[in-house]
């Protein structure tokens, strides 16, 4: 079982990234809250990961840190939640808040993530109430920014491109990621905060 890769960061393009280890090119597939951490491509990079077997792939999913992977392999232990979905929800909310609307058996606060039906929220709150019981609280470490900000138009145009392709990546045509995006105020945003809003929109 592979459960953490060190090496240079060659590529990013939510969900997926390349590590290069020692010339051998690591796919793995991370949330964007993972993507909001991670540093300058050609950088050093480490990552946590979970590696799901199939009988038509090995797929490798990469996390930022422990909590995030907890959270995961929780998620796909429920009954119609997969990794891709579960990523889905580690990229629209994060892992204290996921806790918070689980505990307080909020669906509408899991309905309002992309994927996500009235059933498979109810589904979601039984399953995963339980488990979350003695969950600790690691709001600090979840809410660290990505530090980039729209000190200018070019610089807001790249961070509405990377939201914009973060959105499809998630399941959304491009047309409906764009007016999800246009609705926003773009003055001051980071890429993850843009996501973030655009994520509990309704288009």
């Amino acid at each position: 079982m592979i459960g953490r890769l060190s090496g240079i960061l060659i590529q990013k393009t939510p969900p997926f990234l390349l590590l290069d280890i020692q010339g051998v090119g690591y796919e793995v597939q991370a949330p964007m809250s993972t993507f909001y951490q991670l540093p300058e491509l050609n950088q050093p990079a480490v990552l946590l990961t979970h590696l799901v077997v199939r009988e038509d792939a090995q797929l490798l999913y990469g996390f930022y840190n422990e909590s995030e992977r907890l959270l995961f392999k929780g998620l796909i232990k429920v009954n119609g939640v997969g990794p891709k979905l579960a990523l889905a929800i580690l990229s629209g909310i994060s892992v204290d808040e996921f806790v918070q609307v689980v505990k307080n058996n909020d669906e509408v606060g899991l309905i309002r993530l992309p994927g996500i039906g009235k059933k498979t929220a109810q589904r979601l709150i039984i399953e995963m109430k339980d488990r979350l019981a003695d969950w600790q609280d690691n709001s600090a470490t979840e809410q660290s920014k990505n530090t980039t900000g729209s000190e200018n138009q070019a610089n807001e145009q790249y961070i509405i491109k990377e939201a914009t392709s973060a959105l499809i990546a998630l399941g959304y045509k491009p047309i409906e990621a764009s007016k999800m995006i246009s609705k926003i105020d773009k003055q001051d945003q980071t890429t993850e905060s843009l996501i973030k809003y655009a994520l509990r929109s309704k288009v």
